[in-house]
């Protein structure tokens, strides 16, 4: 999946099977991500971070949501 926005919003599912974007809501404008990884101490933050720079190609970061379900991220 393309995204090409420079900041969006993403939903992530923590302790999935995989990690997966699924799919994008039009009506809200987020991405619904899901990931292996645990929320224990940032682990599912880093985990995103990692996948999306692997799966975009481009280095993001998280602006704000880092204790959150709901994301706001930026390429840099």
């Amino acid at each position: 999946m393309k995204i090409s926005e420079e900041k969006f919003k993403v939903v992530i599912k923590i302790n999935s099977s995989k990690n997966e974007i699924v799919n994008y809501d039009e009506t809200k404008k987020i991405y619904r991500i899901i990931l292996k990884a645990k929320p224990i101490e940032g682990e599912a933050n880093k985990e995103l971070i990692k996948f999306l720079s692997k799966e975009l190609k481009r280095n993001v970061r998280i602006i704000s949501g880092f204790r959150s379900k709901e994301k706001f991220i930026e390429f840099i």
